[in-house]
């Protein structure tokens, strides 16, 4: 379907011509990340900068797709939670220099706290779909061994006198206590039965190299040690047990359900991936590994924020006209295994779903906040390589303050890839309505 366009003259009496433009469609191309490390000075990245990190990952991709010449980046979003040092300077137009890419292409910081990366993901693709863009890069990164959450921020005092927010909203670990008071089905055991499994996913996924293919190595130097490449995640405790965790010390509250063993830990590490225009991705010889759908965020109680993923996959359903059963794949971040029950809880879906993060997740493999979001994208785009059966799958996460981000991807290696849709035929007519053209 051709735009059409209208033309008119502006007060001044020039004259003008808008142009009315059909949405395109939004590629995921590739997506690779770092090993992610444990927070701390024993920590894998203690004495390393988190820029060069995103630098990594930035080479990795054009290294990985040799047709995309340099210069057809159009964009590089960057989002780190944490904007200062080594993660400041509009890490994304730095990033970009750093890596080598040529000095006209442009780039920029962004901040969703957890959900940086998928945020950065959702904003360039939606200046793909507008036509601003071809190709772009959006990743994350998150040191919090030089950054610990939270460090050099200074709320305002109107949330406390105010009582904006309950003062645990601004404790994410508290807020996890909340979400067992509010569903009290959800009970200890459950949590760490639930975190065990995920141990075990992703010890059974490493067993199977499918997450080694996404991991950049990162060569690392540390006095007295000399230098060591890392090539696997630091995070995982294989082999850990529901025993193992029973007796682990409820930080956030006396006598409380959350642990270090049934939630994500503080971690290093930096993703990025590769978006373009299906056209682009055509004419450049780019692989196709996901079509984007539908996206939304939604907010919800800052002191209960781990229920964001509910309110933003109800709206991104809705958006893709689709229902939950539509799902194939779940990818859904694990900042606390009780947020990730009571979103299953929510839509009916059983704690041990096949369908839901068939890898294992980020209590077994870490949370580098910003960075999480196309960690969740790259293993649902593998996942979609290996069982062509599954048309639609999801990435989805909780965000701190009180937040939800879902993103609904299509598999193009699904036999009814690239028919037409409800989706597909709801936006044809309102284009076409709007711009009095035909489809």
């Amino acid at each position: 379907m051709s735009p059409a366009s209208t033309s008119g003259t502006t007060s001044n009496g020039q004259r003008s011509t808008a142009s009315s433009r059909a949405v395109r469609d939004v590629v995921f191309v590739d997506g690779v990340r770092t090993p992610f490390g444990r927070a701390g000075e024993k920590g894998i990245y203690a004495g390393t900068r988190a820029d060069d990190l995103v630098v990594k990952c930035i080479r990795e991709l054009m290294r990985r797709n040799p047709s995309l010449p340099a210069d057809r980046i159009d964009e590089v979003a960057i989002a780190a939670t944490t904007q200062t040092g080594d993660q400041g300077l509009t890490i994304g137009r730095t990033a970009a220099l750093l890596a080598g890419l040529p000095r006209t292409v442009p780039g920029f910081a962004i901040d969703r706290m957890c959900a940086g990366a998928m945020t950065a993901v959702t904003t360039t693709a939606s200046g793909i779909g507008f036509g601003a863009y071809d190709v772009v890069i959006a990743g994350g990164v998150e040191h919090m061994g030089n950054h610990p959450m939270g460090a050099g921020s200074d709320p305002n005092p109107r949330f406390m006198s105010e009582r904006l927010v309950d003062p645990a909203a601004l404790n994410m670990g508290n807020t996890a206590e909340n979400l067992h008071d509010r569903f009290p089905a959800i009970t200890k055991d459950r949590t760490d039965a639930y975190a065990v499994a995920s141990q075990d996913k992703l010890a059974a996924a490493y067993a199977k190299d499918q997450i080694q293919p996404d991991l950049v190595p990162v060569a690392t130097m540390k006095p007295g040690q000399g230098w060591t490449v890392n090539t696997v995640d630091e995070p995982p405790r294989p082999g850990t047990t529901v025993g193992d965790l029973a007796g682990l010390r409820t930080p956030f509250r006396a006598h409380g359900r959350v642990t270090a063993g049934n939630a994500a830990g503080l971690n290093d590490g930096a993703t990025a991936a590769l978006l373009a225009s299906a056209d682009a991705a055509e004419e450049l010889g780019l692989p196709v590994k996901m079509r984007l759908v539908a996206y939304a965020f939604a907010g919800v109680e800052p002191e209960v924020m781990g229920i964001g993923p509910v309110p933003a996959t109800e709206k991104a359903l809705k958006s893709a006209g689709l229902g939950i059963e539509d799902i194939g794949l779940f990818e859904i971040n694990e900042a606390f295994a009780v947020q990730v029950l009571s979103f299953l809880d929510h839509f009916g879906i059983s704690d041990d779903d096949p369908r839901v993060n068939r890898y294992g997740g980020a209590i077994a493999v870490g949370h580098p906040l910003a960075s999480s979001g196309v960690r969740l994208m790259n293993q649902l785009a593998r996942q979609f390589e290996e069982d062509p059966t599954v048309r639609y799958g999801m990435t989805t996460m909780c965000i701190g303050l009180g937040m939800g981000a879902t993103v609904i991807w299509e598999n193009p290696h699904h036999q009814d890839y690239g028919t037409a849709s409800a989706t597909t035929d709801a936006s044809t007519e309102s284009v076409a309505t709007e711009t009095g053209a035909t489809a």
